[in-house]
């Protein structure tokens, strides 16, 4: 049997030209790199200047997976940009970066799960492309979350930083086997009750301003390592396989602590654990693509291998999606 599955053709990846560590921050906060490192794992974060917006940003992702895939962004008729701070309240973000790239066919929006942002967009992007209706998929997670922080709080400011990653994907014919190449299987979850755990206290609708971040940290641990197990084994019942058979474990890159933790419940080896959270904090919806682009580029990651990506956010928004490269 003969179906579209959904391949991925290349990544990229893009950061902020200012790197904050941990001692540029311990002059703005009552912290510390040791409290930071012990508590998080984080040494460092990229901070996006004013003219670095989450648009330009995600362009520039965008253009480095283009070139990885080696085609010309004409051929795209898909773009979803997973992001929780938008340029602006509308249009779309996906629409500038759209533009940006010089696309003038297709559908462009963007879509906001938070942490969870690029699985739920990748999930959504595969359901377009094996349907037939879409060939080509841009799809992309960039944040400024630097931008909604409340650089008073030392609980939260010193776990996020910017960026933004992007990967190709194409509708490619697979046999519907598991040694297929391309998105094996998505599992998205959610649960609206939690908000008051993860969440921005601010909006057009509520109170007309931005707002900032704020988080019930032991909580949101919690509640992560739980639902995210969860999600990662329906992956494998879905599609028969375990953890021995990942090559590369891709999660959210939140805290060092809960992807450890996760692992550890899973039996996933640390060595197949790509970690990034060290250098550019947790990046929200760009976390994983960033991990995907570094991985990728430094050879880790090659065709034909099995990536396990998953990640949860405010809301709360979870899921899981694997991936033979």
């Amino acid at each position: 049997m003969t179906v579209l599955r959904s391949v991925v053709l290349g990544c990229g990846h893009a950061l902020p030209a200012h790197r904050m560590t941990n001692a540029e921050i311990a002059t703005r906060v009552d912290t510390s790199d040791e409290w930071i490192v012990e508590r998080t794992g984080i040494n460092a974060r990229h901070i996006a200047a004013k003219d670095e917006t989450t648009s330009v940003l995600a362009t520039r992702a965008a253009r480095a997976a283009i070139e990885n895939a080696g085609i010309e962004a004409s051929s795209i008729d898909l773009v979803i940009l997973a992001t929780a701070t938008p340029d602006f309240t509308f249009p779309a973000t996906a629409t500038q970066v759209q533009a940006a790239l010089g696309i003038t066919q297709g559908a462009a929006f963007d879509l906001q799960a938070v942490c969870s942002g690029f699985v739920y967009a990748m999930t959504t992007a595969d359901k377009f492309l094996i349907s037939g209706s879409h060939k080509r998929a841009l799809v992309i997670g960039a944040e400024t979350f630097s931008r909604i922080l409340d650089w008073e709080d030392r609980t939260t400011c010193v776990l996020f930083g910017d960026g933004a990653g992007a990967v190709v994907l194409e509708a490619q014919p697979g046999a519907g086997e598991i040694a297929d190449r391309g998105i094996l299987s998505t599992h998205l979850r959610a649960d609206g009750r939690h908000l008051d755990k993860l969440y921005v206290d601010g909006g057009p609708s509520t109170t007309a301003t931005t707002g900032h971040l704020r988080m019930e940290g032991k909580e949101v641990f919690r509640y992560a390592v739980t639902f995210l197990a969860e999600v990662i084994e329906a992956a494998f019942k879905a599609t028969g396989l375990t953890a021995a058979d990942i090559d590369w474990f891709v999660p959210h890159q939140a805290n060092r602590r809960i992807i450890d933790a996760t692992a550890r419940k899973l039996g996933i080896d640390p060595a197949h654990v790509v970690l990034t959270v060290g250098d550019h904090g947790n990046t929200s919806a760009a976390s994983i693509p960033l991990a995907l682009s570094t991985a990728c580029a430094d050879g880790r990651i090659k065709k034909g291998q099995l990536v396990l990506i998953e990640a949860m956010g405010g809301g709360f928004t979870w899921g899981s999606a694997l991936i033979r490269w």
